[in-house]
């Protein structure tokens, strides 16, 4: 990759999570401003910037455009589309998609309840912690043990929460226990107000594709209520899995 480019992606990355001026840009990338203002106007003569009349920089209406494109093409989120609407309105709370790219988990689609009495305040595209989270130990379970020990103890760890796992060996515990039960839940360690459940979506070869959450603030059910929405889950995923070609072993052909 070309330092240029590099440097263009970098920009990007640092708008989106909210750096807005050329100054502060600048500085977060070590760059003098001139090149950053170069790279910045190039980034925006394609649309994938742009900037008002306060001179902060936000992401541009081309990024969008291919950010919805990039979740078209997704066929695991088209695919699985009837069955999560079958499970948001058989739970009535709020079901997520996450994929990942063997590093970052990114949410690629939401299914809120018709009629929510609490909004989360998750968006798709939005970058999801893999240690403090159910989709992120889904993807971590995934891994073989010793990937998930060297990612672990490459990603940043924030503890979010009293509850927030951040030891590395106490979250390879945690991610042995997922491995072994097909399921991973955040009981209140990415918000204090928040709990979680997620199951994966297997591929053909049997490599997961995405993690299905199903998330629920506390002032709509406790946390063994929660947990009690495991079994549709499960289901849901099971399907999903099936449509998007999975045979479990004792469903193979032989």
């Amino acid at each position: 990759m070309s330092q240029s480019l590099a440097r263009a992606l970098r920009l990007l990355d640092l708008v989106a999570d909210g750096t807005s001026t050329l100054t502060d840009l600048a500085e977060a990338t070590g760059s003098h401003k001139s090149t950053v203002l170069r790279l910045l106007r190039d980034l925006e003569d394609h649309g994938l910037v742009q900037h008002g009349a306060d001179h902060r920089y936000v992401l541009g209406p081309h990024l969008f455009r291919l950010a919805a494109q990039a979740l078209d093409d997704l066929d695991v989120r088209s695919t699985a589309a009837p069955r999560l609407r079958e499970l948001r309105d058989t739970v009535r709370q709020t079901v997520h998609v996450a994929v990942f790219d063997g590093r970052r988990a990114t949410y690629v689609d939401k299914l809120e309840p018709r009629e929510a009495p609490v909004r989360m305040a998750s968006r798709i595209g939005n970058p999801v912690l893999l240690h403090c989270t159910a989709v992120g130990k889904v993807f971590l379970a995934a891994l073989p043990p010793e990937e998930a020990a060297a990612l672990l103890a490459a990603v940043e760890r924030p503890r979010l929460t009293p509850r927030t796992l951040v030891d590395v060996g106490d979250l390879l515990r945690e991610v042995e226990t997922v491995r072994a039960d097909g399921w991973a839940q955040d009981h209140a360690e990415n918000e204090t107000f928040v709990n979680c459940v997620a199951a994966p979506v297997h591929g053909p070869d049997g490599r997961v594709l995405a993690a299905v959450s199903i998330s629920v603030p506390d002032v709509l059910l406790p946390h063994e209520a929660v947990l009690a929405l495991v079994p549709p889950l499960l289901s849901a995923t099971a399907d999903i899995s099936r449509a998007c070609g999975y045979r479990p072993p004792e469903e193979s052909p032989r």
